[in-house]
């Protein structure tokens, strides 16, 4: 089985930045102007899941609240440390999260979308192996 979870936003270029500079996605690939969509696929070569994230003339109407997360799970704890340096340099706050398991086992901030994503390190190695 493979997931796409697909998204309509606002700034397709925001997100691309986001999803690429700050979390180390790839584009995967993009189209433009498919029955009025602009779109973009985000994920990393060789995974069974990625992002799509769509644009149009019709304006993105999001509705979620609190405990609608994406949660990442990155491999290793060095690709953990990274990525949440990455968000911090970034000047991405961190968020409380409603859930006080995220709170404990990872950190909460927005996407350009408001959207809530989690990095955990629950399911990274302490040390990679070469």
């Amino acid at each position: 089985m493979f997931l796409r979870v697909a998204r309509h936003t606002d700034n397709i270029e925001k997100m691309v930045d986001f999803y690429v500079n700050v979390l180390g996605f790839e584009v995967l690939g993009s189209f433009q102007n498919h029955k009025n969509y602009d779109g973009v696929f985000l994920g990393m070569l060789g995974l069974d899941w990625h992002f799509e994230f769509t644009q149009s003339k019709t304006k993105a109407n999001h509705t979620f609240d609190e405990d609608d997360v994406i949660v990442l799970y990155p491999k290793s704890i060095i690709d953990y440390n990274e990525l949440v340096d990455r968000v911090e340099r970034n000047n991405i706050s961190i968020l409380t999260a409603t859930n006080p398991f995220w709170n404990e086992n990872g950190k909460m901030f927005l996407d350009p979308d408001g959207y809530r994503i989690v990095l955990s390190p629950l399911k990274a190695v302490i040390s990679e192996i070469n």
